[in-house]
């Protein structure tokens, strides 16, 4: 449409963008039989690992692709991490790029709570208050305390 419209021959267009005459002949022939230039490829690897992929993938919706891959060789399905990673993302089982950072930054703010970031065990303490009542009418309370170091 752009060619006719500028006046051009075809061998002229083909040459400003650095195209073969014999590409654009072969578009326009599927153009005109109304084809798509290229066609849904068959996906045998794709489809022979699927139901093992999205068991695992199911079963830990938070694990990447390279773990659901060893899950899948350990079941004895040999395929490569890359038909486990087009599998997991043909079926909307990926999780975004940011879910990683997302993670750290949680992580970041939670270190930022403490005045002096803890260096080992027993640096960190959380105590729990628990109140329980008696059939006298008296209360009970405990105080329990362990140790939580991140």
């Amino acid at each position: 449409m752009i060619r006719v419209e500028a006046g051009m021959s075809t061998s002229r267009f083909c040459e400003k963008f650095d195209m073969p005459e014999r590409t654009w002949r072969r578009w326009q022939a599927r153009a005109r039989e109304d084809r798509q230039p290229k066609g849904p490829w068959p996906q045998p690897a794709r489809s022979a690992v699927r139901e093992h992929v999205v068991a695992h993938a199911t079963a830990h919706p938070a694990w990447g692709h390279r773990k659901i891959w060893a899950l899948v060789r350990h079941d004895g399905v040999r395929t490569s991490e890359a038909t486990v990673l087009r599998t997991l993302r043909d079926e909307g089982l990926l999780l975004p790029a940011h879910y990683q950072r997302e993670r750290k930054q949680l992580a970041q703010r939670r270190k930022a709570a403490f005045a002096t970031e803890p260096t080992g065990p027993n640096q960190v303490w959380q105590l729990d208050f628990s109140e329980f009542e008696t059939t006298a009418g008296g209360t009970w309370r405990i105080a329990a305390c362990r140790d939580y170091w991140s």
